[in-house]
C-alpha cells in the first residue's frame, strides 16, 4: 500500500533565476579578486578567489541539481532525480573541506616567511565582495529550502563574513605594518569554510546512506502510530530520506484479524499521522493479523494452521496404528 511523493514544487524557476545571477555576479568577482590579490601579495584575497571559485562551481552544481530535481520519475528512476541536489551539496562541502586545508597550510607556510601586502588594495576589493555575497546570500536565503540550496547559501553567507574579516585585516595591516596579519586571517578563513562545510557533509552522508532522517526519532514515529486505534504493533520499521525534504517510511503493522474496508480505515489513519506529523509523504505498510502466522514464505490464519497441523497429526497416527 503506497502513498506517492509529492513532485517538486513550483519555486524551481525562481530558484534556477537566482543561481544563474549568483552564479555570473561570483565568476565577475573571482576575476577580480585573483588579480588584485596577485597585485597587493595578499594570500587573504588569493584565498577568496579560491572560494569564490568553489562557490561557483558549487552555484553551478546546485543550478543543475535544481533542472534534475523537476524532472518527473521514469521507469528507470522511479523515484526521479531527488537526490541530485543532496549529491551537489555534498560534493560542494567536500570541495570546500579540500580548499580550508590547502589555504592552512599556506597560512602556515607564510607565518614563518610573511610577504609585504598592500592592504589598501585588500580594503578595496574585499568591500566590493561584501556587497556581492551579501546580496547574493540574501536572494539565496529566500529559496534556501532544502540541503542543495543551503549549501549554497552557507557558501555565499561565509563569503560575506570572511570578506569583511579581510576588510578587517587590511586595515590592521595599514595602521601597525604587521604582515603577519594576513596568513592569521586566512587561517580564521580557513576554519570558517571548514565549519560551515563539516554540517552540510554529515547532513549529505546520512541522506545517501538512507539513515533516519535528522530531528526524527523512530520511537516516537512507532508511538504515534501504535496510537491509532486498531493498530497492536508496529515492527520493522524504516524511515529515510528520498531528498533533504522528501521522506519515505515502510514497516510492519499488526492489527486485529478484521475485514479489509476496516483495516482501510487504520491505514489513511495511519498515513494522515505520517504526513501532518512527521512531514512523511510516501509510505509503504504490510499489515499483519494478529491471528496469523508465516508459513513457507505465506501467511496463513492460525485456525487454518492448527487444522492442518491436527489432521497430519491424525494422519500419521492412522498410518502409524495400521502398523
Amino acid at each position: 500500500m503506497h502513498v506517492h511523493a509529492a513532485p517538486a514544487g513550483p519555486g524551481a524557476k525562481k530558484t534556477s533565476r537566482v543561481l544563474w545571477f549568483s552564479m555570473l555576479a561570483t565568476l565577475v568577482y573571482v576575476a577580480l579578486t585573483l588579480v588584485a590579490g596577485l597585485r597587493a601579495h595578499s594570500l587573504a584575497l588569493l584565498s577568496e578567489a579560491g572560494h569564490n571559485m568553489s562557490d561557483f562551481l558549487a552555484l553551478a552544481l546546485s543550478f543543475v541539481a535544481v533542472y534534475f530535481q523537476t524532472r518527473p520519475p521514469t521507469s528507470q528512476k522511479t523515484f526521479g532525480y531527488q537526490r541530485a541536489g543532496v549529491l551537489a551539496a555534498f560534493l560542494n562541502a567536500a570541495t570546500l573541506i579540500l580548499i580550508s586545508l590547502w589555504i592552512g597550510v599556506e597560512a602556515v607556510h607564510r607565518l614563518s616567511a610573511p610577504v609585504a601586502v598592500q592592504p589598501r588594495l585588500m580594503m578595496i576589493v574585499a568591500a566590493a565582495g561584501v556587497v556581492m555575497n551579501g546580496v547574493i546570500a540574501a536572494l539565496l536565503w529566500g529559496v534556501a529550502r532544502d540541503v542543495n540550496m543551503r549549501s549554497a547559501f552557507i557558501h555565499m553567507a561565509g563569503d560575506t563574513l570572511s570578506t569583511a574579516a579581510v576588510i578587517a585585516g587590511g586595515a590592521g595591516i595599514l595602521f601597525t605594518g604587521q604582515n603577519w596579519i594576513d596568513p592569521v586571517l586566512s587561517l580564521i578563513i580557513a576554519a570558517l569554510i571548514l565549519w560551515s562545510s563539516a554540517d552540510i557533509v554529515r547532513e549529505t552522508l546520512n541522506i545517501l546512506l538512507e539513515g533516519t532522517p535528522r530531528g526524527m526519532s523512530l520511537s516516537k514515529i512507532r508511538a504515534g502510530m501504535e496510537s491509532v486505534e486498531g493498530v497492536i504493533n508496529v515492527h520493522d520499521l524504516h524511515v529515510w530520506s528520498l531528498g533533504s525534504q522528501s521522506h519515505a517510511l515502510a514497516c510492519h503493522v499488526q492489527i486485529d484479524d478484521i475485514p479489509p474496508s476496516e483495516s482501510n480505515c487504520i491505514l489513511l489513519k495511519i498515513n494522515t499521522l505520517a504526513r501532518e506529523n512527521f512531514h512523511i509523504h510516501h509510505t509503504t505498510i504490510q499489515f499483519e493479523h494478529i491471528n496469523c502466522e508465516v508459513i513457507h514464505g505465506c501467511v496463513v490464519p492460525i485456525s487454518e494452521m492448527a487444522a492442518e497441523t491436527d489432521h497430519d497429526h491424525h494422519h500419521h497416527s492412522h498410518v502409524g496404528h495400521s502398523h
